[in-house]
């Protein structure tokens, strides 16, 4: 279950009911929409002016039983991207899905709701709901995309050429394991390809698909059941990378794609995610594969089909949420996880040489520092469409030694399920769709038949040139392949006309312009990549500009996470970068900077000169930079790099051991540029050794709140390994807007991370409250679960109802009143009970014109024409009953009003309808109000 600490439901109040006149009720039926107290108007989205939720969204239930909906008008495909809602900049929570993939509901844990500006529901960055899908068009998207740049130069060598070994193929299925947290066994199921006649022990590349449909049937229903259920068969998407598996297969790779189903359908609720059970399955099967190496006649037909696997040469491929599973494996093999969080117990017996992630997610943004990497991105992905991956490279700086190269190849038109052929229509045995989103203003970029849209064949094509790409640096460490990968402009003629971008980090770069809090600049100005005020933000918060770069994480504002920001209108003023202290970029061939300009733009211009701690200064040449193609709805605010010789700089006696600025000169006209960092370059491919590094783990706990006294209790952290290192540590606080945060020291075996959570005990109802901490790697250490807490649990009964009248027979224009009685003072607001309208039995009923039609429209969001029975104005027609915190009794009223017409009494008959401890309605006695005429 999703909960949500005081901290978030404080920020949710706008959408709770206050009952009574004057101060106007606004109810929460069920299932009706709810409404808004009147205090909380103000506060609603600019959208919205007349106070009510934005359309699509209610809050149903009460009390412990409150849940946050958003339902939208088409179905939300399965997909790797989480749900979550926000309001404003906040993260409010992750919802969970229903089966018809319509409904979107948040647990509130009955918690009162607080003050939001804007309710949102996002998935990878991208707008949902109805106010954002349907958005009107923003100036980028009024004309095509630019046209494409001439083609790269061609790399000497095509790692996309099949090799000389002819494949076979064929499938295993083991007996099902149990992972921690998931109450269905997860399949152990896989594809292997393999070469026929490889001599040896040949290296392995291991696949594991994303999150997507677990199972169908022959109507072409689909569904997120494990296991499945009867009349339906699960989704091969293990089977989605046979193209990718023979072309390795053919150079003489052992191939294995595993299937992750039972995951698939069990990680909605996991923090993570399911990236640990996903680590989990990953090393479940490479600890078979080291078994079957060595005990060749106990391996199944398709592993004895193969030559034997050489353990000690792993590339682990991963799609998806499959790419953060893989990074996580990639990770528990270096450093072991928390024994209860794991599903894989043994010994490591093989080396990870190098991951591949496609189209990733990264909630955990903890990318394994040690292991070169190289990260997909899909200029369409309308899935994990903020292209959130670009932290497997950005995520690595400074962290740990740097040797490993972490690249981003940056796909034009390439969208996020293509690159499994079982995701792709036409080629699918399930059904299958197109990912990248469509309406009614087709998109300039990306709708399918548009010049930089990719087909399936010619994605898949590129998919598999640039996995080999990687294997080939990776694990069989061929140097010439690297400028396919690490920003040198080259492509391989196999991958087709596709246009593929490429920067890393890593390697044999030397930090040498790394913005941070620190940074002076002149002409332009240090920007946080992360942060809700405009005027520090690297881009707008609220704007359509997405930047890979800028991924969010748990948090709206992220400190650690700065760029440089350039604005010109006329060419020739320089911005100067200056560092806390000179930097060393000395035996380094170039300067390579990775610089962001506006999609769409062509020519951008810029000259760059170093300047070193004597004065001493060269200008080292110029760069053009054209942005990516781009629309509102891609990611295309992305790092190009460019690379300037040092040569000039040598000439001119720069101490390059002691470079003191940065100087970034516009030569074009009016523009835009975000530097990202700048480092020193020289070619070639250094052995990685993984330093002993630190791990943290936060993990969870539950406590009873008890009935008295003051206990202090610790939010579990593990801190293994060896060394130590820095991470940063978010708090959050039930009673505050944001988390607190500070910069930690870790060793293992230390409490340097102690976050210590006060509990008082009381007799007096109240709600589960959770406090939340996270964490992130700042140097010299890795994190595996990024995030975890402590929830104090209510053990206190929720007070009993009773209902007095106060005034059940009045005159029109008078109020009929009921006054809601606790049986005992409780913490949070109680809306446990409220009265079912139903048809009185005989007379007439009170009619929508007989009660003031302000109270009408915000009680029922229904106006009074036609007139009809209060019974028939909603299904049902529900008032609520709320009893603020520290309060005993309050006051539900009908207000009626004078019409003027002779007629007889009219009555209202209403059913007190409570919820028990488990949220089960029950049925309370029923009451009646007549309403006279005015004399």
């Amino acid at each position: 279950m999703i909960r949500v600490s005081r901290t978030v439901t404080a920020a949710l109040a706008v959408l709770t009911l206050t009952v009574g006149w004057p101060e106007l009720a606004r109810a929460s039926p069920q299932p009706a929409p709810p409404q808004l107290s009147a205090e909380s108007i103000s506060s609603i989205s600019r959208g919205e002016p007349d106070g009510r939720l934005p359309a699509g969204w209610r809050v149903t239930g009460t009390g412990a039983g409150q849940e946050l909906v958003w339902t939208s008008p088409d179905p939300v495909p399965m997909g790797d991207a989480r749900v979550e809602f926000y309001a404003g900049d906040r993260l409010l929570g992750r919802p969970v899905a229903a089966q018809d993939r319509h409904t979107f509901r948040m647990k509130l844990d009955g918690v009162r709701l607080g003050p939001v500006t804007g309710l949102k529901a996002l998935a990878g960055g991208r707008r949902l709901d109805a106010s954002g899908a349907r958005r009107a068009p923003d100036a980028r998207r009024t004309a095509e995309a630019a046209e494409s740049a001439a083609p790269l130069p061609t790399n000497p060598v095509d790692p996309g050429v099949p090799g000389k070994y002819r494949t076979v193929s064929g499938e295993y299925a083991l007996k099902s394991v149990r992972l921690p947290g998931f109450g269905a066994p997860v399949e152990m199921r896989a594809a292997v390809v393999s070469p026929v006649g490889a001599p040896g022990r040949r290296p392995l590349a291991l696949f594991l698909h994303g999150r997507h449909y677990t199972c169908f049937n022959a109507k072409g229903d689909q569904g997120m059941s494990w296991p499945c259920e009867a009349g339906t068969r699960p989704v091969p998407s293990h089977r989605g990378y046979l193209r990718d598996q023979k072309l390795l297969a053919s150079q003489g790779y052992v191939t294995v794609s595993i299937s992750a189903n039972g995951i698939n359908g069990q990680d909605d609720a996991a923090d993570d995610g399911g990236a640990q059970a996903r680590s989990s399955l990953v090393r479940l099967h490479l600890a078979r594969w080291a078994d079957w190496a060595t005990h060749r006649s106990a391996a199944p037909a398709a592993v004895r089909a193969a030559p034997p696997a050489d353990m000690s040469r792993v590339l682990l491929v991963g799609h998806s949420r499959g790419g953060e599973g893989v990074n996580r494996a990639a990770l528990d093999s270096l450093s072991r996880p928390p024994a209860d969080q794991d599903g894989y117990r043994g010994p490591v017996r093989w080396h990870i040489r190098g991951t591949v992630l496609i189209g990733p997610t990264v909630f955990g943004q903890n990318p394994v520092p040690d292991v070169p990497s190289m990260t997909v991105l899909p200029g369409c992905d309308g899935d994990v469409s903020d292209l959130q991956g670009q932290i497997y490279v950005d995520g690595t700086r400074g962290v740990s030694r740097g040797a490993a190269l972490h690249s981003a190849v940056y796909v034009v038109g390439a969208n996020h399920n293509f690159f499994n052929s079982e995701w792709t229509p036409g080629q699918a045995q399930a059904p299958a769709d197109d990912d990248f989103w469509d309406d009614d203003t087709p998109d300039p970029v990306c709708s399918p038949g548009k010049k930089a849209r990719l087909t399936a064949t010619s994605q898949q094509r590129a998919g598999a040139t640039y996995i080999a790409a990687a294997a080939r640096l990776f694990v069989a460490g061929d140097d010439r392949v690297r400028p396919l990968l690490d920003g040198s402009d080259r492509r391989a003629p196999s991958a087709g006309p596709v246009r593929v971008l490429t920067h890393a980090v890593g390697g044999r770069r030397t930090p040498a312009f790394l913005p941070d809090a620190s940074t002076g600049v002149t002409g332009g100005r240090v920007c946080t990549q992360v942060d809700p005020d405009p005027g520090r933000s690297c881009l707008p918060p609220e704007g359509d500009a997405v930047s890979p770069h800028f991924a969010m994480w748990e948090t709206a504002r992220e400190p650690g996470r700065h760029a440089v920001a350039m604005r010109w209108s006329k060419p020739g003023g320089a911005v100067r970068i200056r560092p806390a202290r000179p930097v060393s970029v000395a035996g380094a061939d170039s300067l390579a900077l990775r610089v962001i300009v506006p999609p769409n733009t062509t020519g951008t211009r810029l000259d760059v000169a170093l300047t070193d701690a004597s004065g001493r200064r060269a200008t080292l040449g110029g760069a053009r930079i054209d942005g990516l193609p781009g629309s509102d709805r891609t990611a295309s605010y992305w790092g190009r790099e460019i690379r300037v010789p040092l040569s000039a700089a040598v000439r001119s006696k720069v101490d390059l051991k002691h470079v003191k600025s940065l100087e970034l000169t516009p030569r074009s006209g009016s523009g835009q540029a975000w530097l990202v960092d700048a480092w020193g370059w020289r070619p070639g491919t250094p052995a990685v050794r993984a330093a002993s590094l630190p791990r943290v783990d936060i993990g969870q706990v539950k406590v009873q709140e008890g009935d008295s006294g003051v206990r202090t209790y610790r939010v579990p952290v593990r801190v293994s390994g060896h060394g130590s290192g820095r991470v940063r540590l978010f708090v959050s606080d039930p009673d505050k807007d944001g988390p607190r945060y500070r910069t930690v020291t870790v060793r293992p075996g230390s409490h340097d991370i102690d976050v210590p959570v006060e509990v008082r005990g009381n007799t007096r109802f109240g709600y589960d409250i959770t406090h939340s901490v996270f964490v992130k790697a700042v140097r010299g250490a890795v994190v595996g679960s990024h995030l975890g807490g402590l929830t104090v649990q209510n053990d206190d009964p929720m007070p009993t109802v009773e209902v007095t009248p106060v005034a059940d027979r009045v005159t029109e224009g008078q109020s009929l009143r009921w006054r809601i009685s606790l049986s005992a003072v409780a913490d949070v607001d109680i809306d446990s009970a409220g009265f079912e309208i139903q048809p009185v039995g005989a007379g007439p009923e009170l009619s929508t014109l007989d009660v003031d039609g302000t109270w009408l429209r915000e009680t029922f969001d229904e106006s009074p024409d036609p007139a009809r029975p209060l019974s028939k104005v909603s299904e049902p027609s529900f008032l609520p009953a709320f009893v603020p915190a520290g309060k005993l009794s309050t006051e539900v009223a009908v207000p009626t009003v004078r019409d003027g017409l002779k007629e007889p009494e009219e009555s209202l008959r209403m059913q007190l309808m409570t919820y028990d401890d488990s949220w089960e309605p029950q049925e309370g006695p029923v009451f009646t109000g007549t309403v006279r005429d005015a004399p």
